[in-house]
């Protein structure tokens, strides 16, 4: 909730949440105005499947960051707010936000 107080989607910037399991690494694009998920990917995801080559979790959360940017720029979004949730900005988190500025996103 301290993060939630200070960090909102909007329709023109939205909300990148990230949330980390111990096999799998999920990313949404989050409109908080309205309450809509823009857009989703994950590790379990079919669009990830196809990129994977046997990758470790740090490398397979680039790849979900890569492919969430994709999602983004394809709706015409191109600057996000960042949203780590209680995960500390590093390992796979960092991973993921690497990946989706490569992709093209600013945070």
């Amino acid at each position: 909730m301290r993060i939630r107080k200070k960090i909102h989607g909007a329709p023109e910037r939205p909300r990148l949440s990230v949330y980390r399991s111990n096999l799998h690494i999920y990313a949404q694009l989050i409109d908080d105005r309205n309450g809509v998920t823009l857009a989703a990917i994950s590790t379990l995801s079919p669009q990830y499947k196809e990129r994977q080559k046997d990758k470790e979790k740090k490398d397979a959360a680039k790849i979900v960051g890569a492919l969430i940017a994709e999602l983004a720029k394809a709706k015409g979004i191109e600057q996000i707010v960042f949203d780590r949730n209680r995960y500390r900005y590093h390992g796979r988190v960092r991973a993921l936000a690497d990946g989706a500025r490569e992709g093209g996103l600013k945070f």
